[in-house]
């Protein structure tokens, strides 16, 4: 198997980023690259998958539009939940034919891979018997959310780092009622931020162990990954 290549974006729009998964699932589809990590941050943004109820989300579009926050129906599972500064998105683009075509342990492997990162930071995350993501002391730390076509997975989770998390008061997150939702600086306490280039470091170290693929040498940025895709050389 092909090493895994990691690609860190930065803040990218989310239409934009989107349209980046969906050309890179193509090009794995057709084994034109190997395994993929993205990862990235948004803008403000509320997204609602293929299975959500509208009216979990809070806000009007007036207020959408007066507040600066993108709302985009998409593909993944999973109901309602918010994208932002300060949260760590990862989008793996995997074969999953390389990890015995099973949905239900891929998404065990992405719970694996976040509560081996907070163990770094002295967190323990926890399963929730009912629902995908990862809890600590009962709040939502970390939503999934995944789409496959022909075995290749995109879309992926999200990991509240340094979010503000006023944004999930407008919403139903994950169309959970009462749900509390957290975050890494919260849960220690800290006045500064949180080092998001540690925090990506660390997921990138856990992908390769939960799921035993090498790294490639090289990490790439933003810049070079889009000039890759537009000029075709990737």
């Amino acid at each position: 198997m092909d090493g895994l290549r990691v690609y860190k974006l930065g803040t990218v729009p989310y239409k934009k980023a989107l349209e980046l998964q969906l050309s890179l699932l193509e090009k794995r589809k057709h084994g034109e690259i190997g395994d993929t990590l993205l990862l990235l941050e948004h803008p403000p943004t509320f997204t609602i998958g293929r299975r959500g109820k509208l009216e979990h989300l809070l806000m009007n579009h007036n207020e959408l539009v007066e507040n600066s926050i993108h709302f985009q129906t998409i593909s993944r599972g999973g109901d309602i939940t918010y994208h932002g500064p300060g949260q760590l998105v990862v989008y793996p683009i995997f074969d999953l034919s390389n990890y015995n075509k099973d949905i239900h342990k891929y998404l065990r492997n992405l719970e694996d891979v976040i509560i081996a990162t907070l163990k770094n930071f002295s967190i323990r995350g926890e399963r929730n018997r009912a629902y995908t993501g990862v809890w600590v002391n009962g709040e939502k730390l970390a939503s999934i959310g995944i789409g496959v076509k022909k075995w290749i997975s995109y879309h992926g989770f999200a990991l509240n780092v340094n979010t503000d998390l006023s944004y999930f008061e407008k919403i139903v997150p994950c169309g959970i009622k009462d749900v509390k939702v957290t975050s890494i600086k919260k849960l220690l306490g800290n006045e500064e931020d949180i080092g998001m280039c540690i925090v990506e470091n660390s997921i990138v170290e856990t992908f390769s162990e939960v799921f035993k693929i090498r790294l490639t040498n090289d990490v790439y940025d933003k810049t070079t990954l889009f000039k890759k895709v537009m000029d075709h050389k990737i």
